[in-house]
């Protein structure tokens, strides 16, 4: 185990909300050993992306931890030469070019479509009604696995999500982590067939026509799964909240003073949907003077690094006008998230703009109904809103 101070935590009131605990360990102990996660975390910002890029000491190769047992070894759990090999199967998917040629018209049309669903009730959660779907609409079209409704979807995401960061090891949540995985495999064995026939440029079909592995194929698309659903969909009902709670910047977005992504940029620097990512440490090092043990597990806090007081401005402050250039929402190393084009393609120029466009008199009602949640992955529970 590391020798890095202790830092005790609350695990229910980390998961209400982990941004007072995460600011008093940037003060007080930047690199802390909380022993509530098993974990030694690191906590500001340029810490983070300096050590996330030595992967020698760092390693994202975890064979003992949750994401490969219950999910396989996906790229995201390889280093070095294997990690780039992947990386560059599945680039025809999630590339600047396929994501403007091919998605993105596929994502304004399925977001229309749920627009026009939701347009008679005269309310609705932006979670589940909006979000949640657009969300795994999207997801849908760039895994292939398009015999799967988006409530599926969203369902063996979250699943994933939660054996994931099962840490305290309930096993309720690891048989219910496995039932999702067992029906991402059976979608997948449905799907082969048809994109061995007729291939497109969906993430199995990419994969397939690269040659990978069966096993590499099933833990990328279960990898794709458990980030691109929930970060999207947290996001989007994310930033329209915080827009419709500042509306001074939504006017500012809406007079074309500033942009959708300005806003989906801030709100992903101020609550990262995906708040944590964990490394293995493969052989002996000291940062800061913190001595790392071999296979000590360490936490890559990036919702913390995101609000580090000595790189933004207003850290704690959701507002549109401060430079988030320095955001680590993505990460910051070799595995910087390969999906980001497609995210911010479907929530900056999808599906904020439409949503805004459609319903001119959305609000927040109540103003005060909407909650958050979580840690390692982060965003709201609900958003009640009128759309007239």
């Amino acid at each position: 185990m590391s020798n890095a101070p202790v830092f005790e935590i609350d695990p229910k009131a980390f998961w209400a909300d982990p941004y007072p605990a995460l600011k008093r360990m940037r003060a007080e102990a930047p690199i802390a050993y909380v022993p509530q996660l098993g974990a030694t975390l690191i906590t500001r910002r340029d810490d983070i992306f300096t050590q996330e890029k030595r992967i020698d000491v760092f390693s994202s190769d975890q064979p003992e931890g949750l994401m490969t047992v219950l999910m396989g070894q996906n790229m995201m759990r390889k280093d070095g030469a294997d990690h780039a090999a992947e990386r560059k199967a599945v680039f025809p998917t999630v590339s600047p070019k396929t994501v403007r040629d091919v998605w993105t018209a596929q994502f304004r049309a399925r977001t229309a479509e749920v627009l026009d669903r939701i347009a008679s009730h005269g309310r609705c959660d932006l979670v589940k009604d909006f979000a949640l779907p657009v969300s795994g609409e999207a997801l849908k079209a760039m895994t292939g696995l398009t015999n799967m409704s988006y409530a599926e979807m969203d369902r063996v995401s979250q699943g994933m999500i939660d054996g994931c960061a099962n840490y305290a090891g309930d096993p309720e949540v690891e048989a219910n982590c496995h039932d999702c995985t067992g029906s991402i495999d059976r979608h997948i064995d449905d799907r082969m067939p048809q994109l061995r026939e007729t291939p497109d440029h969906s993430l199995l079909s990419v994969q397939m026509q690269a040659g990978l592995s069966d096993a590499q194929i099933r833990a990328n698309v279960k990898l794709a799964i458990s980030g691109g659903q929930n970060e999207p969909r947290d996001a989007i009902a994310g930033a329209a909240w915080a827009l419709l709670t500042h509306p001074e910047q939504l006017a500012m977005v809406l007079a074309g003073e500033a942009s959708w992504m300005q806003a989906f940029e801030e709100y992903a620097r101020w609550i990262s949907p995906i708040g944590m990512s964990p490394r293995r440490v493969a052989r002996r090092d000291t940062v800061n003077g913190v001595t790392f043990e071999p296979e000590d597990r360490v936490f890559l806090m990036f919702g913390s690094g995101n609000r580090d007081e000595s790189v933004f401005a207003r850290p704690d402050k959701f507002d549109i006008t401060q430079d988030a250039s320095a955001s680590i929402a993505f990460g910051a190393g070799p595995h910087f998230c390969a999906g980001a084009w497609a995210s911010r393609a479907l929530i900056a120029d999808v599906a904020l703009p439409m949503l805004f466009e459609r319903f001119a008199g959305l609000r927040l009602s109540p103003p005060e109904a909407a909650r958050f949640g979580g840690w390692a992955f982060r965003g709201p529970l609900s958003v009640p809103v009128g759309l007239g």
